[in-house]
């Protein structure tokens, strides 16, 4: 039996590193098993440099076609598991056919990368990032070894920053104005706002106000849209009356969101939704739903 186990191990180890790993900012990224890892960010422009080291196992020879490291931009749609769409694929070969007896380290550079889309991990849709090695052989499988990193990119903020204004009516009985100071938000963004109540002739029992994020994947017949709620806002809780106001404010900050992504490859859309609720005394709920534009703005810290 370890005669069995033993026929299986590779021949040797593969390690990536980046060249600033030790002062590059980390993010938590969560894998497919479930578990959390740190791993290094990027940005679009940015020079991706490091080494890759390869070691064989109690020094044997471990015969080879070749050593090379692809940077892979991919997008995986869950209905498709399995399945990556390389939007990204760029190589650079380390090392030509022949054997390694010893530890030996190549240094790469991916100079200057244009990442225009952020890494992304959705209810149906994955978008990442990773640096591939191989090393390949003949008659027996290659080895292969990756390294995942984030891409997260920052926009300045919107020179035209309209507010929204909206109605909400039920003919004879209910007339409500709300709104918004801005339509554009950024991810630790406030939401301020208020709501005029000018007509009210039911009894309502609530009101919240619940952000939104629609994920659209696919295209035609084979659209898969998921709608999630990531923030429920209690704006009231009794009666109202004619006349009054009620202010909003709602921290973005404590939420996981995202930039609002149109048509990432055309393979996906992700948007915001600010959705309004009320519910009457015999529970009927009435909604208002306007979207909004999320954006990533440079953290200063």
């Amino acid at each position: 039996m370890n005669y069995l186990v033993g026929a299986f191990k590779l021949p040797c180890n593969i390690f990536i590193s980046f060249a600033d790993g030790r002062i590059r900012k980390q993010v938590p990224l969560k894998k497919e098993n479930g578990k959390t890892v740190m791993v290094a960010l990027f940005q679009s422009q940015e020079s991706i440099v490091g080494e890759v080291v390869i070691e064989p196992v109690h020094r044997k020879k471990v015969e080879h076609n070749g050593v090379k490291i692809v940077l892979l931009g991919q997008i995986e749609l869950y209905f498709d598991r399995g399945n990556f769409y390389d939007f990204t694929s760029l190589v650079r070969e380390l090392d030509i056919p022949g054997e390694l007896y010893e530890r030996k380290t190549y240094p790469f550079e991916f100079s200057t990368v244009e990442m225009l889309y952020e890494s992304y991990n959705g209810v149906n849709v994955r978008l990442r990032y990773i640096l591939k090695v191989t090393i390949s052989r003949d008659y027996v499988s290659n080895i292969v070894e990756y390294q995942e990193f984030v891409v997260r990119n920052y926009t300045p903020p919107p020179s035209i920053n309209n507010s929204i204004k909206m109605e909400v009516g039920i003919e004879d009985c209910l007339h409500i104005e709300f709104e918004y100071s801005k339509s554009k938000y950024h991810l630790k963004d406030v939401i301020i706002g208020k709501i005029y109540f000018l007509l009210v002739r039911i009894k309502l029992k609530n009101m919240e106000l619940e952000i939104r994020r629609r994920e659209s994947t696919g295209s035609g017949p084979n659209t898969h849209v998921e709608t999630e709620t990531f923030a429920k806002f209690e704006l009231m809780d009794g009666a109202s009356v004619r006349g009054e106001s009620i202010p909003i404010r709602l921290f973005l900050s404590p939420y996981e969101l995202t930039p609002t992504y149109q048509n990432i490859n055309n393979k996906f859309s992700v948007k915001y939704y600010l959705n309004l609720v009320l519910v009457d005394e015999e529970d009927r709920r009435y909604f208002k739903q306007q979207e909004i534009t999320m954006y990533r703005l440079l953290e200063t810290s």
